[in-house]
């Protein structure tokens, strides 16, 4: 049993909306295949990987440094004790070979990437959902209910609050509950009336998430939460800078709701350092870590033991990104929950084909993998790289 390629190939998600900080008319990502010589039900198990949204793609340093560890190692040492799978933590540590500590920056994505498609073969090769072979790691039940929420309502050229409102009204016809929009890119009190637009055409049927990117500095992100205290917001995110622990400190004492963030932290050391001088509240507060961001699953799980070291639930966690494998994550591992793009980054995004959101949650499917062989669209894409 042995890996012998892996492939990655660079794919435009290119869309004209923006958020308080970027746009997206150049965003990209890269689609990564972990291509086995095991054969599964007649054919050769391929695993498959990308990367999320907000990130470009990792080609040069998948192809530079990655790729050749793990081809030139000796296919023994990548095998688990029993000789009967991969192991995903040996791969691992042989990608992070002449890795130096610290210093995070793109090369947590590449690897996470990477992991990603590792998870995709191992849980294939074991004939499993991966939901179902996390679960019974950590001798858990799976609960392949797992909830749900729509991102969008970016800023979009010519998008008036009509059109802002409808976008939020088509995620509650699909079964959404909670649905979030950008804020920090348009004046304070323009950002009133789009929020104000949005809450009153969801009504009671839905929750309103708000979300910053991280464009705040402290005297804009107390004038916002001054603001948002008057509506019954789900979450109020990413206020400021995603390694300025002080700013998310102080806003607790402005913002007594909910406050989330995490999405831009790669390390499971920036992830302590968020609960150890953050004023995150494990009562009340979401964290957003996205493992395809933050060096994998592998990672993830040590983000899971500093969080449990920290008295946080990982019901606490839902993470960025809208991908399957933090589906698969959450359903196999307790999380709370996942984003959804339900229009946006297609055809990464979304669910298997057949998976309807019903009063804010899916329902994983019996797919071996992370379930990627069960969205026609995105299986083409991926067949077209490795098989």
């Amino acid at each position: 049993m042995r890996i012998v390629d892996i492939c990655e190939v660079t794919k435009p998600i290119a869309s004209p909306i923006r958020n308080a900080y970027i746009d997206f008319s150049r965003m990209t990502t890269s689609l990564v295949a972990v291509v086995t010589d095991v054969e599964r039900d007649g054919r050769r198990v391929v695993g498959y990987g990308f990367n999320s949204n907000g990130r470009y793609g990792q080609g040069g340093l998948i192809r530079e440094r990655f790729r050749g560890r793990i081809l030139e190692a000796d296919p023994a040492s990548l095998m688990n004790d029993e000789g009967t799978n991969l192991d995903p933590h040996r791969i691992w540590a042989t990608m992070m070979t002449n890795e130096k500590p610290g210093g995070h920056g793109e090369r947590s994505v590449a690897v996470g990437t990477i992991d990603m498609a590792v998870w995709d073969a191992v849980a294939k090769i074991a004939g499993k959902p991966l939901f179902r072979l996390l679960a019974e790691m950590k001798g858990r039940e799976a609960d392949p209910k797992v909830f749900v929420y729509a991102a969008g309502g970016y800023y979009y050229p010519g998008k008036d609050d009509s059109a802002l409102r409808a976008e939020m009204r088509s995620y509650l016809d699909r079964g959404y509950n909670v649905v979030k929009m950008k804020i920090g890119g348009a004046p304070l009190d323009e950002d009133r009336r789009r929020i104000e637009a949005v809450l009153s055409e969801i009504g009671s049927e839905a929750r309103l998430a708000v979300d910053a990117n991280g464009r705040f500095d402290l005297e804009t992100g107390i004038a916002y939460a001054k603001m948002l205290r008057d509506y019954p917001l789900f979450w109020y995110e990413e206020i400021g800078d995603p390694l300025d622990y002080a700013l998310q400190a102080a806003m607790s004492e402005f913002y007594d709701a909910p406050m989330a963030t995490g999405e831009n932290l790669f390390s499971h050391q920036d992830a302590r350092n968020l609960l150890r001088y953050g004023g995150m509240r494990p009562d009340r507060d979401w964290l957003q870590f996205d493992c395809a961001l933050a060096y994998g699953l592998v990672e993830y799980l040590r983000t899971l033991d500093v969080m449990h070291q920290f008295g946080w639930s990982p019901s606490r966690c839902v993470p960025h990104g809208g991908h399957q494998m933090s589906l698969n994550i959450a359903a196999g591992l307790g999380l709370g929950g996942n984003e959804s793009y339900p229009d946006l980054f297609q055809p990464y995004g979304g669910f298997p084909d057949g998976v309807r959101v019903e009063s804010g949650h899916i329902t994983m499917p019996d797919i071996p993998g992370i379930g990627f062989e069960g969205k026609s669209d995105l299986i083409k894409e991926m067949r077209a790289l490795a098989e």
